[in-house]
């Protein structure tokens, strides 16, 4: 059994994705479950958890909608309005009552302010995200983004966080710091995970090797242990670099068999 624990669908017919425009090249059509289950079964991954790719209620309630007649889609994670917490409470008590509904994030890299995440409003928001037994994606691209890691997590002991794409290190440059020792920071945190995922298009997305990933993977097992990280495709997204497949094989290369990142991690952290 593998379970990948990050993938996307999006609809252009049907939602709006500020970030998806025609310069996207191979991403900028619709990707729906047809396009993707495919590739599952000829890889052998049995379950997903499919991953907000805008910051709304309609894209939530379209992937809860897509998870209803995908039993590949064993987990959601949507968006609520973190910023406004009466409204974030109601968001939460509504979606809670699906059982695929299994966490939130909202796309802080996208945002102008690096300290978004850190505001109270949203500290508070995230507060109820625990109570709930909800997990928080952290989508990060600047090292402002993982140093906040450590804020979130100190300031919501019981909060289950997870870092997508370990953060997204600079691959492509062959640079370490900081990432490395903020990693190493985020990762002295019980209550943080990580997903390795989204690394090939962190690098040459023509001319990567497995060897340009191998110091990041390598350093995100050392500080986490298998027991804390968790694979995730990154599909579609990944397509700018490589196939389902590619990715999947690469992984594979690169943490062997260890059935907790390819499955246990996940399935554990989501609850699914």
């Amino acid at each position: 059994m593998i379970v990948d624990a990050h993938q996307h669908f999006w609809d252009l017919d049907k939602g709006s994705y500020p970030w998806l425009t025609p310069e996207a090249g191979i991403l900028y059509r619709t990707y729906a479950p047809e396009d993707l289950a495919p590739e599952l079964a000829e890889a052998g991954v049995t379950g997903t958890i499919l991953v907000q790719a805008a910051n709304s209620v309609a894209d939530t309630d379209l992937m809860l909608a897509q998870a209803d007649n995908n039993d590949f889609v064993r987990g959601v994670v949507g968006w609520v309005p973190l910023t406004d917490p009466a409204q974030a409470a109601e968001a939460i008590t509504k979606y809670r009552k699906h059982p695929k509904f299994v966490g939130v994030r909202h796309l802080i890299h996208d945002e102008p302010d690096p300290d978004w995440v850190v505001q109270p409003a949203v500290l508070e928001s995230l507060g109820l995200l625990a109570e709930a037994g909800l997990a928080f994606d952290v989508v990060s691209l600047l090292p402002r983004h993982l140093e906040h890691v450590v804020t979130l997590a100190e300031r919501h002991p019981t909060l289950k966080l997870v870092i997508d794409h370990l953060s997204k290190p600079r691959i492509r440059d062959g640079e370490l710091e900081p990432w490395a020792t903020l990693l190493r920071r985020a990762a002295a945190c019980p209550n943080v995970h990580a997903k390795v995922s989204g690394l090939v298009t962190e690098a040459d997305h023509e001319r990567w090797t497995v060897a340009d990933l191998r110091p990041y993977v390598d350093h995100a097992v050392e500080v986490f242990g298998p027991e804390r990280l968790m694979f995730g495709s990154d599909w579609p997204v990944a397509l700018q670099a490589a196939d389902y497949r590619t990715v999947l094989g690469t992984a594979r290369e690169l943490l062997g068999d260890a059935d907790e990142v390819f499955t246990r991690t996940a399935a554990r952290f989501y609850g699914v």
